[in-house]
């Protein structure tokens, strides 16, 4: 089974929209959605990732099914170098608030850190996990600690359109990683694809493998830049890019 992830357009976060930029980066996807021979979608019921979303399924004549666990993981907490009064992300820390913390690595312990245990951080993170697990049973894979049994394994292709944060929490499940690392070591830019594959060596035992993240290719076919959402300035004195 192969799972799409795709990231929402250059996003317009006021109004839970997209940009121009963002509509031309989701009719670009158009041609490399139509490639995929998908069985079914699912979108994140935020607008930004409908509107992805929308311009390939009406080429598809195809509909998505909305799931509320694809919204961004948007659970704010509250950086150590910010006051309290402007809690942020979690994939937004600074490289020394959380590189030293050793359980920041760890798949089953990354959110004992105090300040992540001042709001429902965890509790958010089970719901997600626990309903991804069970969307991964009904498509016949049911996790079994660190792998799954294939109790119905198939080829399909299944697409999601969702968000930064979820995505690579999603993969860092899949992949038996703290989000931490990826959430601060990876970036998904708009519109980008990530291709994930089961792969069962032995019979039914399967484990899930990323055979590309955050691809943009689609972008460079169109003669389209990828925008540049999710990451903050390549050098400091570059004024025109994201500083916090």
């Amino acid at each position: 089974m192969k799972l799409i992830f795709i990231r929402h357009g250059d996003p317009d976060y006021e109004n839970d929209t997209l940009t121009e930029t963002g509509r031309r980066e989701a009719e670009l996807l158009v041609p490399r959605v139509e490639k995929l021979g998908a069985k079914e979608f699912y979108v994140s019921p935020l607008g930004r990732a409908q509107a992805t979303a929308a311009p390939s399924l009406k080429k598809l004549g195809k509909e998505a099914i909305t799931l509320d666990w694809l919204r961004e993981f948007d659970t704010k907490v509250v950086r150590p170098d910010k006051e309290k009064e402007h809690p942020g992300m979690a994939w937004d820390w600074l490289p020394a608030d959380w590189m030293n913390n050793e359980a920041f690595y760890d798949r089953d312990h990354w959110t004992d850190h105090p300040l992540f245990m001042e709001n429902n951080l965890r509790a958010n993170y089970e719901h997600v996990v626990k309903s991804f697990d069970t969307f991964l049973a009904d498509h016949g894979y049911e996790r079994n600690g660190k792998w799954f049994n294939a109790t119905r394994p198939n080829n399909d292709t299944i697409v999601f359109f969702t968000h930064f944060g979820c995505k690579t929490l999603l993969l860092s499940y899949l992949l038996n990683i703290s989000p931490m690392i990826l959430w601060h070591g990876l970036c998904a830019l708009p519109s980008s694809v990530t291709t994930v594959v089961t792969e069962e060596r032995r019979e039914g035992i399967a484990h899930f493998r990323c055979l590309g993240y955050g691809d943009v290719s689609h972008l460079y076919a169109g003669g389209a830049e990828p925008s540049f959402s999710a990451r903050f300035c390549e050098c400091y004195d570059n004024e025109n890019e994201r500083h916090d």
